[in-house]
């Protein structure tokens, strides 16, 4: 047995045994779980339901809550930090969840294991860990699904002022009935049938609804059947949805055919299509052409048209008269428009006559290899269109350029080309053109002649260039010359293979006539060292082209220069400063990258050419520098 100080010094254990004994038997019963049975009720399977459970401390001592134990299918509690210790009177929440995972009724419970302790006249007494529980109780029930099949109505198309109905089924696919109770339709074109309201369905039970849908108007309309019931799904949107059509309407494109002038004796066919721009299908019973010289044809009798559906057919203009003539044809339907008329119009007019301006093409005398270009205009001077359909040449030496056929002249319209003339030898040629056309005077023939001359010849003087030796990043340029002969030659352009030579002095392209002669410049520029050669060749008419002139230079390296600067010895310098300038007096730049110790200081960074001016400074131990030097110039060869 403990001891104990004054004031119990004799008869204190007998005390402090008492002390213990009372707190003992007040002490009990310390932990209370509010409630003290936790209730859950019945709880839907697949959801969960939470209570608040509060621990109180009612006892006078301190009590430590060590561990909290769950047991029960489906129950389960938030965390509780433990060791937990609860003051007198004090109390902590817990929160108990109830998630079944079947249904009927289930059980549990909520332990708690905690010992309780108290100091004495400063000392410290425990007791031995108690348990207190709370039973669990919930029950959990099955709830029914509600389901739809199909799972959504459409009424496609429906024409306006009629009706369509449709029958869908509910389902309780749950495993519990279910009750509906209510069916609201959120459309007023759609009505709802069938359904006697409250209606229990039990567990895999159907029933069968209908829904119709009276169009008002043309259109898409949509809505819902709003399901209410006590299912799982309490409320259960039933998609609607519609359209409105309107009746069918025949619609002709173009709304009139033109047909234009016609040449008589010819015909010409245009297409026209109609189209069921309405909401529903109607029929084509009977269509017929009107007017002289139209017929219809391609269109077989009765056809029915679904909504946008089209069927084209041909009406054809045959004149026999010179003149403006006037139709229509005529469509009967069951359409909104039952009597269509689609109106047509057509001139007949006499064949036109092509002529061509100028009647013949000379075009002199040409270089052989060069080529002379003249212009031909083609008119059509009769009445009616004229379409040309080909012009071909019957000499190779001829050609015809700017004329993309076929091509159709109304009445006085014309169209002018370009016929080219290109001998390939000397002396006279001849040929023809002939128009191939639909004209009253075809095939209609334009007379070519022309004389071929002998192609001049070009000379480049010298026919070789010897550049020698250039140095390295320098340039050396030397002079030649064109000359022509015989005949003019045109220079048209000029190629170099190498780029470290460059033409310049001529622009081109430049003609030469016999005799005359034109200078231009090569400029060699070597990149490298060591030997290169290249060829500059001249594209002219002449009948050497190209014309080419060789060439030969070699590259040299540049010769590296260097400027050696002394000074006298500066009394108490520890090393110099250099300064460089490409201007006497400066400003200066200093170039040496450290400071210098000796009284030397070779600068090998000079430019060929180039003239540099030089001035130093002495520097001390406290790196203290004095003033410049005199000046000393460097002139530096060049290259």
């Amino acid at each position: 047995m403990q001891r104990f100080s004054s004031p119990w010094t004799r008869v204190g254990c007998g005390l402090v045994l008492l002390n213990v004994l009372l707190f003992a038997a007040t002490a009990t019963a310390q932990l209370v779980v509010n409630p003290s049975t936790v209730n859950f009720g019945s709880v839907p399977i697949g959801n969960n339901m939470s209570k608040s459970v509060a621990l109180n401390n009612t006892g006078s001592w301190n009590l430590t809550i060590s561990r909290l134990i769950v047991s029960g299918t489906g129950f389960s509690s938030s965390p509780l930090g433990t060791p937990l210790t609860l003051a007198p009177g004090q109390s902590v929440s817990v929160t108990m969840t109830f998630a079944p995972p079947y249904s009927g009724t289930i059980n549990g419970s909520l332990s708690l294991a905690y010992s309780v302790s108290k100091k004495i006249h400063g000392k410290g007494f425990s007791y031995s860990n108690s348990t207190v529980k709370a039973p669990l109780t919930g029950t959990g029930i099955a709830l029914g699904q509600l389901v739809a099949n199909p799972n959504s109505l459409n009424f496609a198309n429906v024409q306006v002022g009629s009706s369509q109905t449709q029958s869908a089924t509910l389902t309780n696919s749950g495993s519990g009935s279910l009750t509906v109770s209510q069916a609201t339709l959120t459309n007023t074109s759609f009505t709802l049938s069938g359904l006697a309201l409250p209606l229990t369905l039990g567990a895999g039970q159907s029933t069968s609804f209908s829904v119709g849908f009276t169009p008002q108007s043309a259109g898409s309309v949509s809505g819902n059947v709003v399901f209410t019931s006590d299912a799982s799904n309490a409320t259960m949107n039933f998609p609607l949805s519609g359209t409105g059509v309107t009746q069918g309407t025949l619609t002709p494109n173009p709304t009139s055919l033109a047909f234009g002038s016609v040449t008589t004796g010819t015909s010409k066919s245009l297409s026209e299509t109609l189209t069921n721009t309405g909401g529903s299908s109607l029929t084509i019973s009977a269509a017929s052409a009107s007017g002289t010289g139209f017929s219809l044809s391609g269109l077989t009798l009765p056809i029915t048209l679904s909504a946008g559906q089209s069927t084209s057919f041909t009406v054809t203009f045959a004149p026999t008269a010179s003149g403006t003539v006037s139709g229509s044809v005529s469509v009967t339907s069951n359409g909104s428009n039952p009597n269509l008329t689609i109106s047509l119009s057509g001139t007949g007019v006499t064949p036109g006559t092509l002529s061509a301006s100028p009647s013949s093409l000379a075009f002199g005398n040409v270089q052989v290899g060069a080529s002379s270009s003249l212009s031909e205009t083609l008119t059509n001077t009769g009445g009616s269109s004229v379409t040309i359909s080909q012009v071909s040449s019957t000499a190779a030496a001829f050609s015809i350029s700017g004329l993309n056929l076929p091509v159709t002249l109304t009445a006085s319209q014309s169209v002018t080309f370009t016929a080219t003339f290109t001998p390939t030898g000397a002396g006279a040629a001849s040929g023809s053109l002939t128009v191939t056309s639909n004209a009253s005077n075809s095939p209609l023939s334009i007379a070519l002649s022309g004389t071929g001359t002998a192609a001049g010849t070009l000379a480049v003087s010298p026919t070789s260039l010897s550049f020698g030796n250039v140095t390295v990043g320098t340039s050396s340029s030397l002079n030649g010359g064109l000359t022509a002969s015989g005949a003019s030659v045109t220079v048209s352009s000029a190629s170099l293979n190498n780029g470290e030579f460059a033409l310049s002095g001529i622009s081109l392209p430049v003609t030469l006539a016999a005799g005359q002669s034109t200078p231009f410049t090569v400029t060699f520029t070597p990149q490298a060292t060591g030997s290169t050669s290249a060829s500059l060749a001249f594209v002219s008419n002449a009948s050497n082209s190209p014309t080419v002139q060789t060439m030969t230079g070699t590259g040299t390296a540049a010769t590296q220069h260097t400027v050696d600067l002394t000074w006298n010895v500066s009394s108490g310098a520890v090393g110099y400063n250099i300064y460089r300038s490409t201007v006497s007096g400066g400003p200066y730049s200093i170039i040496n990258s450290s400071l210098d110790g000796t009284t030397a200081y070779t600068d090998n960074t000079v430019v060929s050419g180039q003239t540099y001016y030089y001035v130093a400074t002495a520097v001390d131990g406290n790196s203290n520098e004095s003033g410049y030097s005199n000046e000393a110039q460097g002139v530096i060869p060049n290259p």
